[in-house]
């Protein structure tokens, strides 16, 4: 992969985080910017950090312009549960923002875009196993309309102005380095850290609930693969189905108790069980593994192993 100047917005995230760092050793630290709305004292980030509210379209245009930006990974987004509780800013802030970087790849001020869409997309109507590339999507949450809405703005931007924009449908997302954000899927972070603090976990998602799921090494793979794919491989626009894991709650409290025989759960579930009962419990990825070759590493087993190793160093130092 040449080198290119990367932006990276709502890089404090959880996605963004690891991401900046990957793709760090790919192009070298002064190629990639990050951006956030936080405050630059409270960043500990060995690189180049710019204040972006993405909201800003001028503020964005001044970073581009600055940096000689070429390529944008625009990661800004409120979550499945947080935008159900402020539907109007979610909307905005999902929908709004894709639009400017999509309108500024159209008029070649950049060259590339990455957007992650979700499994937020299908919904009550979508068959719930093995949800396959193209089938029905009837999302019932603010984040699945907008990544929905996104996916076809995404894709009309490129049939019309030949935009290079690439996306992936995002199931749930696991990494002991940043805590859960929000989001419906990110019980399967939080239960790792409260079985070392506390040895036992409430679940708002009650026991039965499969859900789509993935190790934050394996999503930032992906999106590197993707984004380093030849552009012919692709074809027409497509947000790729990700899969890689699926299991209940129950599922990774058994693998837990192998490493801490006395943890234990109950459950409680909340407005939140609701919205998982919209989306797949399996996912076909079969196409993005056609196209591109994604290929994810980590099994149930590996990634609790590797969480409960790294939480258990990492809150020690806490």
């Amino acid at each position: 992969m040449e080198t290119e100047t990367i932006l990276i917005t709502g890089a404090l995230g959880q996605i963004g985080s690891e991401l900046a760092e990957k793709l760090k050793t790919i192009h070298g630290k002064n190629n990639v910017i990050i951006s956030d709305i936080r405050d630059p004292k409270e960043v500990d980030y060995d690189g180049i950090y710019e204040v972006i509210d993405v909201m800003n379209t001028t503020r964005i245009k001044e970073v581009i312009a600055k940096h000689n930006i070429k390529t944008v990974y625009h990661l800004a987004a409120l979550l499945s549960g947080t935008a159900e509780k402020n539907p109007m800013f979610g909307w905005k802030l999902n929908m709004d923002t894709l639009l400017t970087f999509l309108e500024l790849a159209k008029d070649k001020v950049i060259d590339k875009i990455f957007w992650p869409s979700s499994i937020g997309v299908f919904g009550p109507d979508t068959p719930k196993d093995n949800t396959p590339q193209n089938t029905i999507q009837t999302p019932s949450t603010v984040y699945g309309i907008s990544k929905l809405s996104g996916e076809y703005w995404c894709k009309w931007y490129q049939q019309n102005h030949n935009v290079d924009v690439r996306s992936v449908r995002f199931p749930g997302l696991i990494s002991w380095k940043t805590p859960a954000g929000g989001g419906t899927t990110d019980y399967a972070v939080d239960i790792y850290y409260k079985a070392i603090e506390e040895g036992k976990y409430t679940s708002f998602l009650k026991e039965g609930t499969y859900l789509p799921m993935l190790y934050m090494d394996d999503a930032i793979n992906a999106i590197v693969e993707l984004m380093s794919a030849d552009p012919k491989q692709l074809g027409e626009f497509k947000s790729y189905n990700l899969g890689g894991l699926s299991f209940a709650p129950e599922d990774l409290t058994a693998e837990i108790q192998k490493h801490i025989p006395n943890f234990t759960i109950n459950y409680t579930p909340d407005f939140r069980q609701a919205i998982a009962d919209s989306w797949p419990s399996s996912i076909d990825d079969s196409v993005a593994k056609a196209d591109w070759g994604f290929s994810p590493k980590f099994d149930i087993d590996k990634m609790t192993t590797t969480m409960l190793n790294n939480l258990k160093i990492k809150l020690a130092k806490a």
